[in-house]
């Protein structure tokens, strides 16, 4: 009964663990040589007049919006999106990724499609005020470190043949990012599946969620017979160790589309059974796209640099810095 839940877990495991699932020109291509990033001879100066001064326009929960200075805003973005005591150069990457988002969204229209970003984590980016971060229990230490992170990287990009790349981020992978194709059907070059060690102390590294098989059936509204052993076949996976395809009960399913519907963390999952359980363990947490928040943090505790880190994550990309915007009169 146990044989299909074992077959999943290695695929699974080998999928996760295999090194080198480094980023492809196109999804599903053959191999082609990495092309290496272009990164600056240094990191950019933390100093304070040689701020690069932004706007941008944020989305308030009440659907109106106001244009702000980029790098006071991507403060509040930092101490919503990423524990402040991540070391300072994931820090610093969150800050030039959260940039790019903004910015990229300031030029194109973004999702709302006037420029704006709305700070909701589930939508485009999560943010609080700096009171709001100290009356949660933040500390002013903490909002120091967000704005050293910002103030570092003040003006910093990341660009592919010189666009602004879509700067997708999440929390934890489990040990490999995805393909942006195996999630959203959409190929970039720079958002292909690698390697992401380091994760193990992330929240969310590991979830269990179990079923009954009435409840399981219930959930994907559909009615299967025989025992769960028998419900699960063919399985594929994606260059990242997700699940591609699998058949349950005659039915093929998207590895996306069971994480929607089975409200499950990734779709990095294996599944054993009992004669009436069904229990689904992912790795990982989010769309698993881009850089990951506990891979960052890992990488900068090995010694990584800002540039180092968002290379590994995005490859190929360039680090640019934008000029301040020229005022006219």
């Amino acid at each position: 009964m146990r044989t299909l839940a074992k077959d999943i877990l290695t695929a699974l495991f080998m999928g996760l663990v295999v090194p080198g699932i480094v980023l492809n020109i196109a999804a599903g291509s053959a191999a082609e040589p990495e092309t290496e990033p272009t990164i600056p001879d240094s990191a950019p100066p933390a100093v304070q007049d040689q701020t690069v001064a932004l706007p941008m326009r944020m989305r308030k929960p009440d659907g109106t919006t106001v244009e702000r200075n980029m790098d006071d805003y991507l403060v509040g973005v930092v101490l919503a999106e990423m524990p402040v005591t991540f070391e300072e150069e994931a820090l610093k990457a969150q800050a030039v990724v959260a940039r790019t988002y903004t910015q990229k969204a300031w030029e194109t229209g973004g999702k709302h499609g006037d420029g704006s970003v709305c700070t909701s984590a589930s939508c485009c980016q999560g943010y609080v005020t700096e009171d709001d971060y100290i009356a949660r229990g933040g500390t002013e230490a903490g909002v120091e470190r967000a704005r050293e992170a910002v103030a570092a990287t003040s003006g910093y990009v990341l660009t592919y043949e010189g666009a602004l790349i879509e700067a997708t981020y999440f929390s934890c992978s489990g040990g490999s990012t995805e393909d942006a194709a195996a999630v959203w059907g959409t190929d970039y070059p720079y958002l292909q599946a690698v390697s992401s060690p380091g994760e193990e102390k992330a929240a969310h590294y590991t979830d269990t969620v179990t079923f009954s098989a009435v409840q399981f059936q219930q959930t994907l509204g559909i009615s299967l017979d025989g025992t769960p052993d028998s419900w699960f076949r063919d399985v594929t996976y994606t260059d990242g160790g997700g699940i591609d395809t699998m058949t349950i009960g005659g039915r093929v399913y998207l590895g996306t589309q069971l994480r929607a519907l089975l409200g499950l963390c990734s779709t990095a999952f294996s599944i054993s059974t009992t004669e009436d359980t069904i229990t689904i363990t992912t790795r990982g947490y989010g769309h698993r796209v881009g850089m990951s928040q506990y891979g960052a943090d890992a990488m900068a505790v090995m010694g990584s640099t800002f540039p180092e880190i968002l290379s590994h994550y995005y490859p190929g990309t360039t680090l640019t810095r934008l000029d301040s915007p020229q005022t006219e009169g």
